[in-house]
């Protein structure tokens, strides 16, 4: 079996992270509500625009314990998935922290009648 430097072992392995990425949406310090609504509008703009890769940044869990938006955010995701409108979803490597690295599906090209 041939040897891969770590860099390119975690690509294939499926570990794309905020350096991959297109762009970053970054939710660390938002409130829940603001989050959603984020993540609703860049769901709505990517329909119409071509797709892209995503990572999305959010807070880790408070000292203690505590609420973070991980799984309203998993969740809301994972139903535009299943919409086709996110083509790849899966969680942000260790190193990156707290969140999600989603591949848009973009704009589907219309056939011509």
């Amino acid at each position: 079996m041939p040897h891969f430097e770590d860099f390119y072992a975690a690509k294939l392995r499926g570990a794309l992270g905020v350096t991959d990425a297109e762009s970053v949406l970054d939710l660390r310090g938002a409130n829940r509500a603001t989050a959603e609504a984020s993540l609703k509008d860049m769901l709505e703009r990517s329909r119409f625009a071509k797709g892209k890769t995503v990572a999305i940044r959010l807070d880790p869990p408070p000292e203690g314990g505590g609420e973070t938006l991980f799984q309203p955010a998993g969740r809301l995701l994972l139903d535009a998935k299943r919409r086709g409108l996110i083509e790849r979803l899966h969680t942000l490597p260790a190193q990156d922290g707290l969140g999600f690295y989603v591949a848009l599906a973009g704009r589907a090209d219309r056939v011509p009648m």
